[in-house]
């Protein structure tokens, strides 16, 4: 599925529309250059899982669990060179089977993660635009 917006409202709005599909154990995979509206649309599946508090890029926390009808899991991996020097239990603090995952900059951690329900790539279409591809 491939699809246009033209607003952080809009982007936010196609987050929730995948959330609609996802249940417990599900992960998401969610990757684009900088300042392409990966958070933003997290936080659109976010809000349709019913999280009410903030949602903000975990880049310096590696990640966030989010309280909300579904628990949602954030990890944004961007400032890992690798999970060779990182306790072998990172991801699985966060990757339960009663939570569902969206895990940003996901490609060194890709071959341990199970359960991948959709990949989504978010690309710059001009201004405000993003372009957003969901496999």
């Amino acid at each position: 599925m491939e699809r246009e917006t033209r607003s952080a409202e809009e982007t936010e709005a196609a987050g929730a529309e995948l959330a609609e599909r996802l249940e417990p154990g599900d992960v998401v995979l969610v990757t684009g250059e900088l300042g392409s509206g990966k958070t933003t649309f997290v936080r659109g599946a976010a809000r349709a899982l019913g999280v009410e508090g903030p949602v903000t890029s975990p880049t310096f926390t590696i990640g966030h669990v989010l309280p909300g009808r579904v628990e949602v899991a954030h990890l944004d991996l961007y400032r890992l060179g690798s999970l060779a020097g990182e306790d072998p239990a990172l991801l699985d603090d966060y990757l339960t089977d009663e939570r569902v995952a969206f895990v940003e900059w996901p490609a060194l951690a890709e071959p341990e993660l199970r359960r991948v329900a959709a990949r989504v790539r978010l690309e710059h279409a001009g201004e405000d635009r993003r372009r957003i591809t969901i496999e």
